[in-house]
């Protein structure tokens, strides 16, 4: 019985051990794009590789933290206006659990910019200019906008675009991407915020889909974006990256139902929570 039991043993041991040479094979044998690091160059090194195939939540958010820290230490000039900070992370709190990745660690942060603008990047980070706060006239407007970037968070753009623009520059290998390129392509793209057309019609329709279960009266997204769509001279920075406005605004207009129905609306109120903006 124990020569049997240690046969066994064996056995399941060389087939691990065969199974491990066969996938280290095959990777090496794969041709590598010059710019990229070889499997073993990576593992004695200790550089982290990514699959953005299937990235999980936890690398997703390690990746976010990175380009955030890099964002904000030389992109960006974040608020220390602590009142809005708290108030632009109640909205960005209270919309959270009515999307469909509620368990993100969500950082919601002002940035100290009179253009009218927002973005976010993978792992849950989300950034309102105080111009847009001070161009929005509610609070439901506001919400708005942070329910679209979140949007794009659920969506996982930013992965998705991170992995073509890594095809385009020759940088993702048979083993994936390493962490520096990962992180130097997310700093690129959180500041170029390329979204398509198709990325904007979903994270409008999710954004609006949260803003709405969360509470805000829907027609605060469709407000805002007609109103800045009517400004004259050059469109704001928020609409002239997003492509297909009005075709934006009619597609809203189509999902919402009850659109003056939830809070928000209150201008008044709303002044009094962003009086510091002036």
């Amino acid at each position: 019985m124990l020569s049997t039991f240690f046969s066994y043993l064996w056995k399941q041991w060389r087939y691990g051990v065969i199974s491990l040479l066969v996938v280290l094979s095959l990777i090496l044998a794969t041709p590598q794009p010059a710019q990229s690091f070889s499997f073993l160059d990576l593992l004695f090194q200790g550089v982290q590789v990514f699959q953005l195939s299937n990235l999980s939540d936890s690398e997703e958010v390690q990746l976010g933290k990175q380009i955030n820290e890099q964002l904000v230490n030389g992109q960006v000039r974040l608020s220390q206006n602590q009142q809005l900070n708290r108030y632009v992370d109640r909205i960005g709190q209270r919309i959270v659990p009515q999307t469909d990745r509620p368990n993100l660690p969500y950082t919601f942060q002002v940035v100290e910019d009179d253009s009218i603008n927002a973005f976010a990047t993978m792992g849950g980070f989300v950034y309102i200019h105080t111009g847009l706060m001070a161009a929005a006239e509610n609070e439901a407007e506001l919400a708005s906008v942070v329910a679209h970037e979140i949007g794009h968070i659920t969506a996982r753009h930013a992965v998705q675009q991170m992995r073509q623009r890594a095809i385009a520059q020759g940088l993702l290998s048979a083993t994936g991407l390493d962490e520096s390129n990962a992180v130097q392509i997310g700093v690129e793209l959180a500041v170029s915020r390329p979204n398509s057309r198709e990325d904007e019609f979903e994270a409008d329709q999710k954004g609006l889909d949260s803003l709405t279960k969360s509470g805000y009266a829907p027609i605060g997204m469709i407000s805002f974006m007609e109103k800045l769509q009517q400004q004259g001279g050059s469109p704001p920075t928020f609409l002239s990256t997003h492509p297909a406005v009005s075709d934006r605004i009619e597609a809203l207009k189509a999902q919402a139902t009850n659109p003056t129905q939830g809070d928000g609306l209150n201008p008044q109120l709303y002044q009094q929570r962003t009086q510091s903006l002036k």
